[in-house]
C-alpha cells in the first residue's frame, strides 16, 4: 500500500506530512553533509545544532522561562513513574497522586516502591469516566509534590485546568496532549511526556524540569536515573535516541509555523466538536466520558452492542480509517485526534459513523 490512510492510532501516533517528508528527504542523506540523519554521531556539531535547535524551538513554543531544563531522556514515560520520585520525594515525605485513569495508577505504583503516596483524588469509582472536581480534591499541603496525568488515552477524560497545589510543587504526566494548547510552564515543577502521540516518534521522552528542583536528587541515584546528569550533558551524557530527538525538532518547528499553540488548541476544539456532536445527536452512539471531561485528543464511544462495535472498526479499517479499536479496559471504539491528525479525516469518519447507523440502527 503506497497511498496514506487515517491513523486513529492512540500512539504512536499520526505525525505531519510536512514533517515526514522532510524526515524522507533527509533519510538518504542530509543537506551539506553527506549522510542519513540516522548514522550521524551524536558527538558531531550537526546533531549538536538539531539538538540545540529543538530545544530553542520547544522553549519558545511554550514560552518556557529560562529557569527551566528542556531535557530529553529515554524509556518513556513508564520510566518517569520511578525516575520523578526517586528525584524528588525525600526520604520521610510523602506525594499526592490524583487517581483519574490507567497510567496515573501505574505512576502511583511506582512511586509506592519509593516512598509513601497519598491518594488525593481518584474517579475510579466512576470508571474514570471524568475529572474530579476541585471540591473532591485532599491535598497535603507538607506533601512533597503533587502529581496528575492531564489527559487519559484509555478513558478519554483531559483536564481543562490543572489542580491548585498552593506551594507545593506540581508535576504532571503529559504525554497524549503536550503542546495541543496554550500552557503555562510555570505552574509546574516538572512536566514529562512521551513522545510518541504528540511530539514525534517513540523512543524519547521530553523534560521541562524548574531548576530549584534539581538538588533534590540524592547523590545515591544511579547515574541515568538523575536528573542533573541529563541537565548538566545537555541530554548528551550517553548516546541519545538521534533521529527520535530530530523528529520531535521538526514536529515543534511544524506547530510554531501552523500558528502555535493558540491554533493548535482551535483546530483540536473544532475536530473534537465534530466528532462530539455526531456522538451526541442519537442513542446510537454513547460517550464514555462525561461532557465536561471530555479529551480533545481520544474521543472514546460505545455502539448498542459489542458485534456492532467489532462490525463498525472491521469495516472502518477497510474504508481506509485505521486505529479505531478502544482500549480493552472500556471497550467500544477510540479515534485519537492529535495535533497532526488532519481535520477531513475527522470528518470522513463522521461520514462513516451517519452512513453505518443508517445502516444498522
Amino acid at each position: 500500500m503506497t497511498e496514506r490512510i487515517y491513523n486513529f492510532s492512540s500512539g504512536p501516533a499520526v505525525l505531519p506530512l510536512e514533517v515526514l517528508k522532510q524526515a524522507q528527504q533527509d533519510l538518504l542523506a542530509l543537506p551539506g553533509v553527506g549522510m542519513s540523519i540516522l548514522e550521524i554521531s551524536h558527538r558531531s556539531k550537526t546533531f549538536e545544532s538539531i539538538l540545540n535547535t529543538a530545544v530553542e524551538d520547544i522553549r519558545r513554543l511554550a514560552d518556557i522561562p529560562a529557569n527551566y531544563h528542556i531535557l530529553f531522556v529515554q524509556g518513556g514515560a513508564s520510566m518517569q513513574f520511578s525516575m520523578a520520585p526517586m528525584n524528588l520525594l525525600p526520604p520521610n515525605s510523602a506525594a499526592d497522586y490524583i487517581v483519574t485513569g490507567t497510567w496515573s495508577k501505574k505512576a502511583v505504583k511506582e512511586a509506592g516502591k519509593v516512598g509513601t503516596v497519598n491518594i488525593a483524588a481518584s474517579t475510579e469509582s466512576d470508571k474514570f469516566n471524568r475529572i474530579p472536581d476541585a471540591a473532591e480534591i485532599k491535598l497535603d499541603p507538607q506533601a512533597a509534590y503533587v502529581h496528575f496525568t492531564s489527559n487519559n488515552t484509555i478513558f478519554g477524560t483531559e483536564w481543562k485546568a490543572e489542580p491548585q497545589t498552593g506551594t507545593v510543587p506540581l508535576i504532571a504526566d503529559m504525554s497524549s496532549d503536550i503542546f495541543s494548547r496554550p500552557l503555562d510552564v510555570s505552574k509546574y515543577a516538572l512536566i514529562y511526556a512521551g513522545a510518541q502521540k504528540n511530539l514525534g516518534p517513540a523512543g524519547v521522552t521530553l523534560i521541562l524540569i524548574r531548576d530549584d528542583m534539581l538538588p533534590r536528587s540524592p547523590a545515591s541515584l544511579p547515574t541515568m536515573l538523575d536528573y542533573n546528569t541529563y541537565a548538566k550533558e545537555n541530554s548528551l551524557y550517553n548516546t541519545p535516541p538521534v533521529f527520535a530527538i530530530y523528529i520531535v525538532g521538526l514536529v515543534a518547528r511544524w506547530i510554531i509555523d501552523q500558528g502555535g499553540l493558540s491554533e493548535m488548541h482551535r483546530r483540536n476544539e473544532r475536530k473534537a466538536g465534530l466528532l462530539y456532536a455526531q456522538i451526541d445527536s442519537s442513542d446510537f452512539y454513547r460517550g464514555h466520558a462525561v461532557a465536561g471531561s471530555r479529551s480533545l485528543m481520544n474521543v472514546n464511544f460505545r455502539l448498542p452492542s459489542e458485534d456492532l462495535e467489532k462490525q463498525f472498526v472491521s469495516e472502518a479499517t477497510r474504508a481506509g480509517l485505521d486505529g479505531l479499536k478502544g482500549h480493552r479496559s472500556v471497550g467500544g471504539c477510540r479515534a485519537s485526534i492529535y495535533n497532526a491528525f488532519p481535520e477531513e479525516g475527522v470528518q470522513t469518519l463522521v461520514s462513516f459513523m451517519k452512513e453505518f447507523e443508517r445502516t444498522h440502527s
